[in-house]
């Protein structure tokens, strides 16, 4: 019986491609490609599948596309179970052109009996050399319900900017807990 794998739907989702595959449940695979596209430029990518004897498993897929003139978008995603019933995934696209210019968002998010995350944000560098970043990240402790929310910017007006805030299960605000 085949089983679609979770990261590459998860990846079609965030636009990595209209690129389908499944994988036997229990089979590992590796998948490599290239050929030519539309654009004038290429397209090449790997996938790859591999299960571990107690039932954990891990998926990537990478997709990288340009149209031969110096610009081009590279996709990347990523998935994987444990045995002990934990999970995650992440997926990224990067944007880059002739001018210099980049632009990158991912996101990634986990969790496992010790509590979950998520994290997603991005950068980009203009074309002038401008540098953007943001980051928003949230983690939920399993065992108290509590929860940090925080997250990180930068350009080059302002600086690097961070704010952490915490709440118990209930909802209210707490203090954070110092290292």
């Amino acid at each position: 019986m085949k089983t679609p794998v979770t990261t590459l739907t998860l990846c079609a989702a965030l636009g990595l491609g209209g690129m389908t595959a499944t994988f036997e449940a229990s089979a590992d695979r590796a998948v490599r490609f290239e050929r030519s596209n539309p654009m004038g430029g290429s397209t090449a990518g790997a996938m790859r599948h591999q299960s571990g004897p107690d039932g954990g498993s891990f998926s990537q897929r990478r997709v990288m596309r340009n149209d031969g003139e110096g610009n081009g978008r590279v996709t990347s995603g990523g998935a994987f179970r444990t045995p002990g019933g934990a999970s995650g995934a992440r997926a990224g696209t990067t944007t880059y052109g002739a001018d210099g210019s980049v632009q990158h968002k991912s996101g990634v998010t986990a969790s496992g009996a010790r509590g979950s995350m998520t994290s997603s944000g991005g950068y980009s560098v203009g074309a002038d050399g401008a540098v953007t970043q943001n980051r928003n990240t949230t983690v939920t402790d399993a065992a108290s319900g509590n929860t940090y929310q925080g997250s990180t910017s930068y350009n080059q007006t302002s600086g690097f900017t961070r704010s952490a805030t915490c709440y118990d299960a209930a909802g209210n605000e707490i203090a954070c807990p110092s290292r």
